[in-house]
């Protein structure tokens, strides 16, 4: 008896740490269940569903489990059970794409089991274990009815400028949290590598006490109540994805260069069914797959993204022909933000730039 308690409190132990980090979402098969494939990912659901629904009408014995999670604790989780030699998930799907690549270089993934296209862009693979599946550009989003059409900046020197009026914006202006969002660190690390304006914007960020937020779609939110103003470095497909709901939301891409990540997926070395795992990764780089992200979700595909940009009408900001976009290549040179030295050095400079001026 004393055993049987030990081992229920030991999985217990184990089991609520993981279910505290983890939404788990358990779509049934169409058919005869006879195996289950496991997502761990930082995708809203709603965006990715129809990719599952679309799989499962391809594998209709094959339950999906889609465990979603922010992007460093995924991260953590995957990372952990892998050196551990444990199961975590079957692929991992993550914006967080430095943290992607580094799984790849630690041994924690394996060669893909089919083809990649022909037509993919060098930039959205690496090694043959790691594929970007989207095309996600970094924006900037807008209260149309708090921002007048000639004031919307096309560009970050504008946007710096109109930043100058820190008692109309002070509070109302919404970011990422770069500590605790992946996606929002290597948007910020790969502006300050980038842009000319990095230490004057991180400077008016600050003394405008900009808001922080774990994920774009919180800071969409806040503009869409009128909350903020603006938000900055939010992904393009949630906020494309919103705009078709809500024509308050305004999207600009901005001018002088917009960041655009690909959403990269692997399928683990310790994967308990890696033949479905590939069968979800070789789906998303079909037409099929591609018309899904490209549809209603706005995730776009990494292989048709930039053309289905350029058909879209985004509101009162440059267009997407505009953009001068540079997509974020998935190689090892993503690992040099992950440096410890490097990160803890540039989460300093952060840090200090909103606590200087009472920022949260």
């Amino acid at each position: 008896m004393r055993r049987l308690i030990l081992g229920l409190c030991l999985l217990a132990a184990w089991i609520v740490p993981l279910s505290v980090m983890a939404e788990d979402t358990r779509f049934e098969p169409p058919g005869d269940e006879s195996e289950t494939l496991v997502i761990g990912s930082v995708t809203d659901l709603v965006f990715i569903e129809p990719l599952i629904r679309a799989f499962q009408r391809a594998n209709p014995s094959t339950a999906v489990i889609y465990r979603q999670m922010t992007s460093l604790d995924l991260y953590a989780a995957v990372a952990d059970a892998c050196e551990k030699g444990e199961f975590f998930a079957d692929t991992v799907i993550s914006s967080a794409i430095p943290e992607q690549v580094r799984l790849v270089n630690d041994g924690c993934s394996e060669p893909f089991r089919f083809s990649l296209p022909p037509d993919l862009p060098d930039w959205a693979s690496w090694r043959n274990e790691l594929v970007g599946l989207t095309y996600e550009p970094a924006v900037i989003v807008y209260d149309r009815e708090g921002l007048g059409q000639d004031e919307v900046p096309r560009n970050r020197f504008e946007l710096v400028d109109l930043l100058r009026q820190t008692e109309r914006f002070r509070g109302r202006i919404g970011t990422y949290d770069i500590q605790s969002s992946g996606v929002g660190y290597i948007f910020a690390f790969e502006d300050a590598s980038q842009a000319s304006t990095w230490g004057r914007l991180l400077e008016s960020l600050g003394q405008n006490r900009a808001q922080l937020f774990c994920c774009s779609s919180d800071v969409i939110d806040g503009v869409r109540t009128g909350r903020l103003v603006l938000g900055y470095n939010v992904l393009g497909s949630y906020a494309l994805a919103r705009q078709e709901e809500d024509p308050r939301i305004g999207i600009v891409f901005p001018s002088d260069y917009t960041l655009a990540l690909s959403r990269a997926a692997l399928v683990s070395r310790h994967a308990r069914n890696k033949r479905a795992a590939n069968a979800l990764i070789a789906l998303a780089l079909t037409d099929t797959g591609q018309r899904l992200l490209s549809g209603p979700s706005r995730l776009l595909s990494s292989l048709n993204g930039p053309d289905m940009l350029n058909r879209l009408d985004t509101g009162d900001g440059p267009s997407a022909e505009e953009a001068a976009f540079r997509p974020i290549a998935l190689s090892p040179a993503l690992l040099v933000g992950l440096d410890r030295a490097k990160r803890k050095a540039f989460l300093d400079q952060w840090r200090k730039s909103f606590q200087a001026d009472g920022g949260e």
